[in-house]
């Protein structure tokens, strides 16, 4: 068998580190509809947290509100939601293109975009209507 230099002539593959990705508005999209899944998942923990003090009484109870009330404990809350809303958005988005419709390339950059700005626009209005109920 003879010994035949490959290199140069072998298809290089398309690696990060290699500068042939881009990040592209779609890639930053997908992964954070990937982030704010993996996000629910922490916030359903917290929420089951609140529901069982809530079961256990009123002491258990006042002690989760006095950790959900702080500034820290609503900034997670504010999150939660933001991932929520973004997340069913993006669901949404992908129930459309199971259809399948919106899939031109301007009705798919309008849909990522809408998911985006969706996503924060839904989580205000959550917020202002519930302080506007207190």
């Amino acid at each position: 068998m003879t010994d035949v230099d490959l290199k140069g002539k072998r298809p290089i593959s398309p690696h990060v580190q290699q500068g042939a990705y881009k990040v592209t508005f779609s890639m930053a999209i997908s992964i954070s509809h990937r982030m704010s899944g993996v996000a629910l998942y922490a916030g359903t923990f917290f929420l089951a947290y609140w529901l069982i003090a809530l079961a256990a009484g009123p002491e258990a109870f006042e002690t989760a509100q006095m950790l959900w009330g702080s500034i820290l404990g609503r900034l997670v809350l504010f999150g939660f939601t933001w991932a929520l809303m973004h997340h069913m958005l993006g669901g949404i988005r992908h129930f459309i293109w199971d259809v399948p419709a919106m899939i031109e390339k301007p009705q798919i950059e309008f849909l990522y975009r809408a998911t985006l700005i969706g996503g924060v626009v839904l989580t205000g209005l959550i917020w202002v209507i519930g302080y506007a109920a207190l």
